[in-house]
């Protein structure tokens, strides 16, 4: 598009106070050849409707905000998908950011560059056109028939969308067709409740929104969000639970006599396979979890047909085969003995709470110990514990347990470290471990993508097997753009907990297939009109981009050339920052603005006291933290020019090479958070930045400059108190070493 600029600085918020807007607006008219106004409060209406009258009566399309931070007042400063905005954040880190008694010298020159820099920002700007398919799909598909994916399911039909639920056994209920009985779900938490999952079976096949293929596996996933090309094939199985019925088996006597009707009589319910690929915007996968294997503790026998896991023992309790004497070990003991079994939590605690009801409900005279290190039952489940604990024939003691003999009628249990401060021997007719719930994604790839990337998630370094993208702020999110999980194979959760975060799945499922028919991303640049585009003739097919992609959005052909999936993509950039050519960019973030922006500030090359450094801050978590610090009124050195990233992982080393060769004296990347509790919205972009700046250090000693001159630190969102320290360590450390030999060249 033909831009027109203009550039707006508010003096509100102590910004009139702390700059001489003045010499700012020449800065901005002069260096920069724009246009430039002044307001007391750009975000008020007489602001704003300054800035209107600009753009409507001047066909002003490009708009520079010198005010506060990108982070706030984004509805005030929104002029339209068709305009262009930029801000320069000169409230927290010019002014806000600086000490009472700071020079107003290095105050000035400090908001004349981030003038600067919004400036060249928007002069390298284009406006970005979503990336639309030309068909969209909105139909979902969910794997597993389970508690999960029959709540996630029948949301995603009651919203309107049209659902294909396929399942492997040949019923739908998935583990839950087995259980006697489930947790407590209302006042007073204190009895366990009929086992409902007739009734999620019963409402899923009568929804006209839905189809339902039993009997039946993924095959492949290929394609896209909003073009998912998935085909199936049968799957020899049957149900886990060897139920008769496509309904609990407590309600298969009453449809046999006539006094319940059977809820799968003429259903459309598909247990043969259409070879050819059906298409689907979006992928919930509620394949659940299978017992975590408990069989290397030899010393609690594991194998014995006295020792059985939780799960087998729901199946013996559902037959009503409940011994009258049970010990309910939670944790393995021995030299482990502060440990539990593994993927054990809440959940199991509770399902040893629930099945010692059991031994007392179906014995008159029933003993039932629970040995454990942990107890955990969250929320309203404490009110179930109290209840499980007030019942004099159930006895449960912290302990560890130091074995198991059979001896031969019996099985005795020895422990110690008990809250009786006492060794203990118990003999029971049984022993239950509590195996944990292990998510199906651990071990298989059911999920069966066609990616270049791998059929699974197993490629991806899993946080024990679970196929999150990022734990703490999107939950349901896979490391594959489409395709979230819920229940189960998320996190060991009751069925209470499963049916939010079933539905959760199912809106998420929503929202992808919506934006994607939008042409915008999901998450976590959610609305973001960007995409990147390749300049193809000079790529090298080196496949690094491909190759560091956190989400598996590029494929590549024979010859390693990448084939891009926009509507995969999560807009991050880590492809950017991987391309050695620089053939990878946005309309609104590219290599070019970057390093365009890097040029503009200004490096005084005769003046030993006025250092410059760049920070490369990731706009996730470092950036926030930057401005809170400022908010809080905590010092930054004037010094330092921060310029915010989508991730470290969009970092290109040019970037670095470009500020030392124009005369700056240091560059630092502030980041998230990396390795096993990361916290890198984009997963790896930080471990990524991190062994590229290992990377850099080796070339900045050819070059005879110092590796120290450039550093990488990881920053949460709640250091803010931390991070002016950390760059100003930094600075010092500079300082020290003295200016850049390069200065002045």
């Amino acid at each position: 598009m033909d831009k027109k600029y203009s550039a707006y600085i508010c003096t509100g918020c102590g910004i009139g106070d702390g700059l001489d807007i003045e010499a700012l607006t020449g800065v901005v008219t002069g260096e920069m050849s724009m246009e430039c106004k002044s307001h007391e409060a750009l975000c008020g209406a007489a602001g704003r409707e300054m800035i209107e009258n600009d753009i409507n009566n001047d066909g002003v399309n490009t708009v520079v905000i010198g005010a506060c931070s990108p982070r706030v007042m984004q509805d005030a400063f929104d002029f339209g998908d068709d305009k262009i905005t930029i801000r320069a954040n000169l409230r927290e880190q010019v002014v806000w950011c600086q000490p009472e008694e700071a020079d107003a010298e290095y105050t000035q020159e400090l908001g004349s560059d981030y003038m600067r820099m919004g400036c060249t920002q928007a002069q390298k700007s284009e406006l970005p056109e979503p990336y639309q398919l030309e068909v969209i799909n909105k139909r979902i598909l969910v794997m597993g028939g389970g508690v999960a994916g029959l709540t996630s399911a029948l949301e995603a039909a009651k919203a309107g969308y049209e659902v294909t639920l396929i399942e492997k056994a040949d019923v739908l209920g998935g583990k839950a067709l087995g259980w006697r009985k489930q947790f407590p779900t209302s006042a007073p938490w204190a009895d366990l409740e009929d086992n409902s999952i007739a009734e999620m079976v019963n409402a899923v096949t009568s929804e006209s929104n839905i189809t339902i293929k039993t009997a039946t596996e993924v095959a492949r996933i290929g394609g896209a969000p909003g073009d998912f090309a998935v085909t199936c094939k049968a799957a020899d199985t049957k149900s886990e639970w060897d139920a008769p019925a496509k309904v609990a088996v407590d309600d298969q006597d009453k449809i046999d006599k006539g006094e319940m009707e059977d809820p799968n009589a003429g259903l459309k319910i598909y247990t043969e396979v259409n070879p050819e690929a059906e298409k689907f915007g979006s992928v919930v996968l509620a394949t659940g979890w299978t017992p975590a294997d408990v069989s290397e503790y030899e010393h609690l026998i594991p194998g014995n047909d006295k020792v059985v896991t939780n799960a087998q023992f729901e199946k013996l309790a559902k037959e009503g085969k409940v011994p009258a004497k049970v010990a309910f070990i939670q944790s393995p003991g021995g030299e482990e003995h502060d440990k539990d079994f593994p993927y054990c939590n809440s959940v199991t605690s509770m399902v040893a709470l629930k099945q010692a009801s059991y031994v007392r409900e179906d014995n008159a005279d029933g003993k039932a110990y629970v040995l454990y290190q942990h107890m955990r039952t969250p929320g309203n489940m404490e009110m179930f514990y109290k209840s499980v604990q007030n019942n004099d024939g159930i006895f449960l003691t912290k302990a560890a347990v130091t074995g198991v003999e059979d001896q031969g009628g019996s099985l005795v249990v020895t422990a110690k470290d008990t809250l009786l401060n006492e060794d203990i021997s118990l003999e029971v007719d049984m022993v239950v471990l509590a195996a944990g719930l292990k998510p199906t994604t651990s071990d298989d790839n059911s999920i069966n993508l066609a990616y270049r990337q791998g059929p699974g998630f197993m490629d991806l370094d899993l946080f024990d097997g679970y196929a999150d993208s990022h734990f703490i702020c999107f939950p349901y999110e896979t490391r594959r753009t489409g395709v979230y999980t819920c229940g189960g194979v998320r996190k060991a959760m009751t069925m209470e907990e499963t049916l939010d975060d079933a539905t959760g799945a199912a809106l998420k499922a929503i929202q992808c297939i919506e934006s994607a028919d939008r042409g915008v991303a999901v998450h976590p640049r959610s609305g973001d009109r960007s995409y990147p585009e390749f300049f193809m003739q000079r790529c090298t097919q080196c496949k690094r981009c491909t190759e560091e992609c956190p989400f598996g959005a590029l494929d590549d052909d024979e010859k390693g050339t990448p084939l891009p999936n926009p509507t995969r993509c999560r807009r991050c950039g880590t492809c950017m920052g991987a391309c050695p050519e620089r053939i990878i960019g946005f309309k609104d973030y590219n290599v070019d603005m970057i390093g365009s922006m890097i040029k503009a500030i200004e490096v005084p090359d005769d003046d030993e006291d006025k250092l410059r450094f760049l920070v490369l801050v990731c706009e996730n978590d470092a950036y926030p933290a930057i401005d809170m610090a400022a908010m809080r009124r905590k010092g930054l050195s004037n010094l330092v020019r921060f310029i915010p990233v989508r991730c470290l992982g969009s970092v290109n080393v040019v970037w670095i090479k470009d500020a030392l060769s124009s005369g700056m004296d240091g560059v630092m990347l502030l980041g998230c958070k990396y390795g096993d509790d990361y916290q890198c919205h984009f997963v790896k972009g930080s471990e990524i930045a991190d062994q590229r700046m290992a990377n850099i250090g080796e070339t900045l000693g050819s070059l005879g400059l110092e590796p120290e001159r450039c550093a990488m630190k990881q920053v949460a969102i709640t250091d803010f108190d931390k991070v002016p320290g950390m760059v100003q360590e930094f600075v010092d450390e500079i300082v020290e070493m003295g200016p850049n030999p390069f200065k002045g060249f």
